[in-house]
């Protein structure tokens, strides 16, 4: 499981011009289900998530996590995370997981973001999505479990 996090002043997402999640500072995750996933990785990207340290202390060094500074969370599904881009010109999606298992995953992680996490919002997943950011230093890191 993949997750490319953003550390934002606001982000948010629409569908159909609507606006289904939205945050102020905080993280926007977009996340990558690979087949050999499940709520074991799943629960591990959460817990990085929640705990990795990419705010700025009183110092101003990179010390605080998202639940330190109280930041709202974005996850949205991004299914060409998991693309194999190897070889060739062309990205290969045959490494992400099934529509049907990365939803199951994707909504297991959403849940158990909102029990863990008071600022927890999403966008929809499979859905065409128009995702709004002010990337914040940019800070942007990748996470794999």
């Amino acid at each position: 499981m993949k997750g490319l996090l953003q550390r934002v002043t606001q982000a948010r997402v629409e569908v159909d011009g609507k606006t289904v999640g939205a945050i102020d500072r905080g993280l926007l995750v977009l996340v990558g289900i690979e087949p050999e996933d499940d709520q074991v990785s799943a629960d591990r990207l959460l817990q990085r998530i929640l705990r990795y340290r990419v705010f700025s202390d009183a110092e101003g060094r990179m010390n605080a996590s998202l639940q330190d500074v109280e930041g709202g969370l974005l996850l949205v599904s991004q299914f060409t995370l998991a693309a194999d881009t190897g070889k060739g010109l062309r990205p290969g999606f045959s490494t992400a997981a099934p529509p049907a298992r990365a939803a199951e995953l994707f909504e297991y992680l959403l849940g158990q973001a909102r029990e863990r996490h008071p600022q927890v919002s999403s966008g929809r997943f499979g859905a065409d999505m128009q995702v709004h950011l002010v990337n914040d230093g940019p800070v942007t890191f990748l996470l794999e479990v």
